[in-house]
């Protein structure tokens, strides 16, 4: 596992795998020349850095120079050093102030942001993969990395909530932003991915819709959207935009979506029509899919949220059958939880034996709803002082290893359903394993757990038995180099403190040195 580990942080660098575990590859002439010049090239810029130097020492008169600055320092007082370090302590503590108020925002240390992504690539850090982009090669390492990666990545939440009717309520009660600005920029990355292709330029209204996506401010991404309905009336994204940000309800909402399935499916037979033409149409094709099942799931998730259950349940098992590629959308984690509001068990176990397979990525929904079917066998009549006196039973152990193995996959979730940490509102994208996946599941799950008699008892007698304390992941280090400025601003503070002080004393520490 850890090789595993080790070689899809390589592919998801663009380092060779072959290099991380330790196996020569076998390299060409000019691969290895290439390789040889790119590891000693600091190295040789700094010989001859030195040699310049020293050829040039006579005419520059560097020794002359060196010498003046010695008698310059030698005659200074002790005001200036203290002046120095005063103004340099200043200028740190001014630059740590920045660097803690940017990382408790943003995640990350502005400096490190910066060189990583601008100066490393001047530097020349930037390492190229030996395979070239398009050689079958590459893509093998691409899709390996996303196979390895499929746990570790930011996904998007199936059952988000709907951002005008749901989580803006939210805000005109509390006067608080529920979802944070890097969830919403994930969104916004997932919405120009999804909805946006090359071909956009072909049709005017999709050219304003491809801005409306990059718009950060959403008056301004739904003032957009009615510019693109002005140039075509038959533009689907521009309706999903308006059902997902404007619509104040989920009635509204619904009425918005219906709109753009009419325009989606006319657009998307158009797109059928023409996708063996050229590359351009068969992406054009692509996004109009995209276009079409985002409608069709959202519009099953308004059916479950007005109690339409069972219409919720038929377009996703239709959306499940016309379109199983796209499994990256998850919609049989949608289609689980209605049937479990239905109390449909004997559905939801033959949707689980098909997707709690150990080939698909894992989620809490899938490891939690298979415990919750093994409890619900034994729940209603468990008592931790009969077990312990007779042993558990063989539908009991069931039960115990199912939440066993759901508490290893994530052990965030039992806090939750125990109502031992509050809810909030889930987030639009969460991390596997994950607190945020926790409050994602147990935000729409926890009636589930309820209205099954002695499953929460039997969850908690497990936990509580078995693991303790929950480690809060992912936890955020602070950057190096905010460590560094903090010391830096501490010492040159103190050294200021200690020459105002002690003025004779540093004065002739300082000249000293050499």
């Amino acid at each position: 596992m850890a090789d595993r580990g080790c070689l899809a942080e390589a592919e998801a660098a663009g380092e060779s795998p072959a290099l991380v575990l330790g196996v020569n590859p076998i390299l060409g002439w000019r691969e290895r020349l290439r390789a040889g010049l790119a590891g000693t090239g600091a190295s040789l810029w700094f010989v001859a850095g030195l040699g310049l130097l020293y050829a040039l020492r006579i005419p520059l008169r560097l020794c002359e120079n060196l010498a003046a600055v010695t008698v310059f320092l030698s005659s200074l007082t002790p005001k200036f050093y203290v002046a120095l370090t005063g103004t340099s302590s200043l200028i740190s503590g001014l630059i740590f102030i920045f660097e803690w108020w940017y990382f408790h925002k943003h995640g990350t240390s502005f400096i490190e942001q910066v060189s990583v992504s601008h100066l490393r690539p001047l530097m020349g850090g930037t390492e190229h993969s030996i395979s070239e982009p398009g050689s079958p090669s590459r893509n093998r390492e691409s899709e390996t990395s996303r196979q390895n990666l499929s746990e570790c990545k930011v996904w998007r939440n199936p059952l988000n909530l709907f951002r005008g009717a749901e989580y803006r309520r939210y805000t005109w009660v509390t006067g608080k932003e529920p979802l944070t600005y890097y969830d919403m920029n994930l969104s916004a990355q997932d919405h120009q991915t999804f909805f946006t292709c090359d071909t956009d330029f072909l049709r005017p209204s999709d050219t304003v819709m491809q801005k409306a996506w990059r718009e950060r401010n959403p008056p301004a991404r739904i003032k957009a959207a009615y510019q693109a309905l002005e140039l075509n009336n038959d533009c689907a994204t521009a309706y999903v935009l308006l059902a997902e940000e404007e619509a104040t309800t989920i009635v509204d909402a619904e009425r918005l979506f219906k709109q753009a399935l009419k325009a989606g499916e006319t657009i998307y037979r158009r797109s059928q029509q023409c996708q063996h033409q050229s590359p351009q149409h068969e992406a054009q094709l692509r996004r109009d899919t995209n276009v079409l099942v985002y409608i069709k799931r959202r519009l099953a998730m308004c059916a479950r949220k007005l109690g339409r259950i069972r219409e919720a349940v038929k377009i996703m098992r239709d959306l499940m059958k016309e379109f199983p590629p796209l499994t990256m959308l998850n919609i049989h984690e949608n289609l689980l939880e209605s049937l479990l509001e239905l109390q449909a068990y004997a559905d939801v176990q033959a949707v689980l034996a098909k997707y709690d397979d150990i080939s698909l990525p894992k989620s809490a929904a899938i490891c939690y709803t298979a415990a919750l079917l093994k409890t619900r066998t034994v729940s209603d009549k468990f008592s931790p002082e009969t077990a312990s006196k007779r042993g558990l039973s063989t539908a009991e152990i069931n039960a115990v290893e199912a939440i066993h193995r759901a508490v290893e996959f994530n052990p965030h979730v039992p806090k939750y359903l125990l109502e031992m940490k509050s809810l909030i509102l889930p987030p639009e994208h969460i991390l596997k394993r994950g607190d945020s996946e926790a409050i994602a599941y147990a935000f729409s799950h926890l009636q589930h757990w309820k209205r099954i008699e002695g499953a929460l008892n039997l969850l908690q007698c497990t936990w509580e038995g078995t693991f303790h304390h929950v480690s809060v992941y992912p936890k955020r280090e602070l950057p190096l180099f905010i460590h560094f400025t903090a010391g830096f601003c501490s010492s040159t503070a103190m050294i200021a403190i200690l020459t105002h002080q002690f003025p004779e004393i540093m004065g002739i520490f300082v000249k000293a040195v050499p």
